[in-house]
């Protein structure tokens, strides 16, 4: 009896190793399920972005934060309930954008293949095809993600990197999620497209130390300017801003060549200043445009690994917004 119930027990642990080791992402992993899946979503992107281009940022950004949170696990898009306050109520995703552009994106994804495409590969190729369509670079977006059935508004507090963090804190967290100094750098050249609020950089502007002053490693002319023309006030919480000004729809090397003048609008930017590691990546980026997006293809590709659910783990979503009952 006591042999039977070892055998048992062994063969249990075979059959969940083996499909441990057999749950990965992979290149086309909807081929046979939904073969048409990859093509309606770069569809519908390629019909809405060029009209608005600036969702390109806010998409990448979703991307972003859902990622650095619990994995890609398209927790972010997780709707509150009455026992849970989600992710995208939390202070650092207030101002996410996009729920709704994923949310039509998967309700023709269900139409098609019902129960099939999660939620977290319709934002991790949404966010990819969108950058490109803007003529951003293009990366490869391996599949088989997982839905996750957690999101709490005290986890982005905890994982996701401020606009406000120095460098070692920055370093941290990505460390964190297997990711290192050279990808943080890659991945803030995001900045190039984009807006922020002036709530994100008051402090910086008009209180930097609580007396009254500005950051003294922002450009003085640029804080100047900043003060007289946009944010006008410490109290400004609507006003949006460039990131990278003037371009803020064009993917390039403008946000390095702004972060190198101390022109980064955040303090996260004029720390990457403050290491001689972190500047010679940013020299290597200014190098060129091509080897840019290489590296941020690279990057993104990480990225998009980060504690992924697979195989039989989490669930494939119907509604991006809710889990399955």
């Amino acid at each position: 009896m006591g042999s039977q119930s070892y055998f048992k027990a062994l063969i249990i642990c075979l059959i969940a190793l083996i499909g441990s080791t057999q749950a990965q992402l992979q290149s086309g992993f909807y081929a046979k399920s939904c073969p048409n899946a990859e093509k309606i979503i770069l569809k519908y992107v390629a019909e809405h972005i060029p009209n608005v281009p600036s969702l390109a940022a806010a998409l990448l950004r979703l991307h972003f934060h859902d990622c650095f949170v619990n994995g890609c696990d398209g927790s972010v898009l997780l709707d509150s309930t009455q026992n849970n306050q989600a992710e995208k109520d939390s202070i650092p995703n207030l101002t996410l954008r996009g729920f709704d552009f994923i949310d039509t994106i998967k309700s023709l994804l269900e139409a098609a293949c019902p129960g099939v495409v999660s939620c977290a590969d319709v934002l991790a190729l949404t966010a990819r095809d969108s950058v490109h369509a803007i003529g951003g670079p293009f990366w490869n977006v391996p599949t088989g993600r997982r839905d996750g059935l957690i999101s709490r508004a005290a986890d982005p507090l905890a994982s996701l990197p401020a606009p406000f963090h120095n460098l070692t804190v920055q370093l941290t967290l990505f460390g964190n999620v297997g990711l290192d100094a050279n990808d943080l750098v890659v991945l803030s050249g995001a900045h190039t497209i984009g807006v922020s609020h002036c709530s994100t950089i008051s402090t910086r502007l008009y209180n930097f130390t609580g007396r009254g002053d500005t950051d003294p490693t922002l450009d003085s002319n640029y804080a100047t300017n900043l003060k007289t023309l946009k944010c006008k006030n410490i109290n400004d919480n609507t006003t949006l801003i460039e990131m990278d000004p003037g371009s803020r729809d064009t993917f390039d090397l403008g946000y390095y060549k702004q972060v190198v003048k101390r022109r980064g609008l955040f303090q996260s930017d004029a720390a990457l200043l403050t290491s001689s590691t972190t500047r010679s990546i940013i020299t290597t980026q200014l190098q060129s445009n091509e080897g840019f997006f290489a590296e941020f293809a690279k990057s993104m590709e990480k990225m998009g690994r980060i504690n992924l659910k697979l195989g039989t783990e989490g669930e494939i979503r119907k509604h991006c917004a809710r889990v399955n009952n």
